[in-house]
């Protein structure tokens, strides 16, 4: 399955889509130079098929490039940059991150 990840910032998400179908989404709100994502959903017609995983990384390749930091609310977010350790520099360490976990 071909899945690319757009930012859709009309909608505050960063969609995976195949096709024109929106196979899942993760939604993010922008503070203080961080994108804080709140909440990740995939389509139940996509779930199993790696669509989640495929989503994070591809959002959280967007925000490196733009050169922002990430603030994982959303469990999923957190969980997978947990198990992908190359990813956890978004994440600082001091200020609004920290007093999350």
């Amino acid at each position: 399955m071909d899945i690319q990840v757009v930012d859709a910032p009309e909608n505050k998400r960063y969609e995976a889509r195949t096709g024109e179908a929106v196979a899942g989404f993760a939604a993010y709100r922008l503070a203080d130079g961080l994108v804080v994502f709140t909440h990740t959903e995939v389509d139940s017609a996509y779930e199993g098929q790696g669509v989640g995983g495929v989503l994070v990384r591809g959002a959280l390749d967007d925000v490196r490039r733009r050169g922002l930091g990430v603030l994982p609310l959303c469990p999923f977010v957190k969980s997978w940059i947990e198990r992908h350790p190359d990813y956890a520099d978004l994440v600082p360490r001091d200020g609004p991150a920290a007093s999350a976990d």
